[in-house]
């Protein structure tokens, strides 16, 4: 009797560790041409979204419906800031891992402990 439990025990286990979806946290990527650096950005509780190591991309906002994952801030530069939104399709997210697609763009993160 208590095989059959630990049986199903391990199988909840294992499958709540394959089924993660939480999106929250610190997301970073090499920077083109200098892959010692990262950039990125933090999805923080209640939809606030903040940029890492990118001026010129102050992200603000963030909320996920469905597949999708909304980015919206200001793009500054040239004495101007202009508001942005974009939206990526979430391809793959893990615990360490999250894949995003933009048109024929694939962007692939890592979750970056701050």
């Amino acid at each position: 009797m208590l095989k059959k439990y630990l049986g199903i025990f391990s199988a909840i286990l294992l499958f709540s560790a394959c089924s993660f979806d939480g999106i929250e946290g610190s997301w970073t990527e090499p920077v083109p041409g200098m892959p010692s650096l990262y950039q990125g950005f933090s999805l923080q509780p209640g939809g606030k979204a903040v940029s890492i190591n990118m001026a010129t991309l102050q992200y603000r906002s963030w909320e996920r419906k469905d597949n999708l994952l909304i980015l919206s801030g200001d793009s500054i530069g040239n004495h101007q800031t202009i508001p942005f939104t974009e939206t990526y399709m979430i391809k793959k997210i893990t615990n360490r891992n999250l894949i995003l697609e933009k048109g024929t763009e694939t962007f692939t993160f890592r979750r970056h402990n701050q």
